[in-house]
């Protein structure tokens, strides 16, 4: 016996021809996705319709596409991204603190921008979102993609990837500083006029362990006149650090803390 009434079934199927999502069709009549997708299915083949997978890859179709939107993402993804790509399962994925909603946001609409077509979800996870948009064809996007973590393979942008960058330097920043990065307020004590008080002053951190991700980092940095350091976690250098006062106010202006 089908679970659901056949009427309802009609009615997902003539939605589904009327070229409404899955995910639409199954909101609206409270079915679950997967059935959804099963009569979908099941309707294209009794109409002998081959399933043809539409995708909107910009590397694929030549198609152009936001390159604002691209910096920031390429820098969330050197940061905190990665991708899945198996044979049934692709998709790439950011993942953002819990408590930064503004961030959560923004990762979406740039996946969203770049490309348009493959669905974005969010998957609660233990103090954190990941972020999630599903198509294999981010590994076109993102061709540093590859076996194992990044800091245990070279990371090098492509030649269209680096233009992208270069006109859009501080996008790729915000990523960077949005993902693995962070603003705090630090302080210290003077005696002034024999009398000890305190100073706050804020500061910028990028903490990556690839050697190419933070050299991709500084570079940029140093292309929109920002003054960094290198403070060693240990024995390895992992941090890159704006302190000067005038290099902080300008990261102010462009980046400013997460939200």
């Amino acid at each position: 016996m089908e679970p659901h009434h056949s009427s309802i079934r009609a009615e997902a199927v003539a939605l589904m021809r009327q070229g409404v999502p899955n995910h639409l069709v199954a909101d609206r009549l409270g079915v679950p996705r997967g059935t959804v997708g099963w009569w979908r299915s099941e309707d294209r083949r009794a109409r002998g319709e081959t399933c043809v997978q539409h995708m909107d890859c910009p590397r694929c179709t030549g198609r152009a596409f936001d390159h604002v939107a691209y910096a920031y993402l390429l820098g969330l993804y050197l940061g905190d991204g990665h991708i899945i790509s198996k044979r049934k399962q692709h998709h790439l994925s950011v993942t953002c603190d819990a408590l930064r909603p503004g961030l959560i946001t923004a990762a979406e609409d740039a996946m969203r921008k770049v490309m348009p077509l493959p669905s974005v979800s969010r998957r609660n996870r233990t103090g954190c979102v990941e972020v999630k948009s599903y198509t294999q064809h981010w590994t076109c996007m993102f061709p540093q993609h590859g076996p194992g973590k990044k800091h245990e393979r070279r990371i090098v942008l492509e030649p269209w990837q680096q233009a992208i960058v270069d006109a859009h330097p501080w996008e790729f920043i915000r990523g960077l500083i949005h993902s693995d990065g962070c603003r705090i307020v630090n302080w210290t004590t003077r005696v002034v006029a024999g009398e000890r008080k305190r100073y706050e002053y804020p500061r910028y951190f990028f903490s990556n362990k690839s050697d190419d991700i933070r050299a991709l980092c500084t570079d940029t940095l140093d292309k929109v006149g920002v003054e960094w350091t290198v403070l060693a976690r240990g024995s390895d250098p992992f941090n890159v650090s704006v302190a000067r006062k005038a290099s902080v106010a300008l990261m102010d202006v462009h980046i400013g803390p997460k939200y």
